[in-house]
């Protein structure tokens, strides 16, 4: 069992480090054609086949509700960013597919999103990367 006061220590790090990392990455969505929620539908949607993904799919990638990922991907229909059918493997379920609006508002910021938060991770070395990414999945359950 680890010690807790050190274990509320790096819970506290991790935290704060999150925090900050965000914080700093989020100005890329300042003057963009996409809120940061729609480039993360629109990050799980154009990695899946013909830029077609589940909308289960999506919800498990996002840090919000199966109903607010719903409403978003609603929005994002009427804004021409995406369009949404029912899926016919799954009768309560949805297949929503990038546009080649969403597409290319997407790939605008992609470039540039990734870049700012490659430069502020490389204040580590690719071990330490390969070692923090191995950690926070056995702490997301996943290692």
């Amino acid at each position: 069992m680890p010690d807790r006061r050190l274990a509320v220590d790096a819970w506290e790090s991790l935290f704060r480090a999150q925090h900050e990392v965000f914080e700093d990455v989020k100005r890329d969505f300042a003057d963009s054609p996409l809120q940061q929620g729609e480039y993360d539908v629109l990050l799980t949607v154009t990695r899946a086949p013909d830029h077609t993904a589940r909308l289960r799919d999506i919800t498990a990638n996002m840090l919000i509700s199966q109903p607010s990922v719903s409403r978003l991907v609603d929005k994002m229909v009427a804004r021409g960013l995406a369009t949404k059918a029912p899926d016919p493997d799954d009768g309560r379920g949805s297949l929503v597919t990038a546009t080649e609006e969403g597409v290319h508002a997407f790939r605008s910021i992609a470039v540039q999103h990734g870049k700012r938060i490659a430069d502020r991770m490389s204040v580590l070395t690719n071990d330490e990367l390969k070692t923090l990414t191995t950690l926070t999945r056995k702490i997301r359950g996943e290692g």
